[in-house]
């Protein structure tokens, strides 16, 4: 993990508050829900998903189960951080999920989803 923080480090334009691990940091807040943007790629078409903590969300072939969602204090800079599984129901079987981690709102190319078809970023923890 800590060699992973180090090489995210050397990528321009991160800062330390980027990498912060937010489960553990005590500036994040723990939320129960996720405000998600999703775009299918073929049709230009944006959709927010709203996503519960533990209950997956669909958008096209994609199930999205976000884990964890937590968001700054009110009084600090807003930003989100969701750590997410996103499987693909047209993958083939035994497959790894799509996307496995952490999103950042602030820092959306830190660690995004590889898809041919469909993007899917973090907004906001509620």
């Amino acid at each position: 993990m800590r060699r992973l923080l180090a090489a995210l480090a050397l990528l321009p334009g991160l800062t330390v508050t980027h990498l912060a691990v937010a489960q553990s940091d005590p500036g994040w807040v723990a939320r129960p829900n996720a405000r998600l943007q999703a775009l299918d790629k073929v049709t230009a078409r944006i959709t927010i998903v709203e996503a519960r903590v533990g209950t997956p969300a669909q958008f096209g072939s994609l199930s999205i189960t976000v884990r964890a969602c937590n968001a700054r204090p009110a009084d600090e800079v807003p930003d989100a951080a969701a750590w997410m599984e996103i499987t693909d129901s047209r993958a083939p079987a035994g497959s790894p999920p799509a996307f496995q981690g952490w999103m950042f709102a602030n820092a959306p190319a830190v660690n995004t989803l590889e898809h041919p078809v469909y993007d899917i970023r973090i907004l906001e923890c509620r």
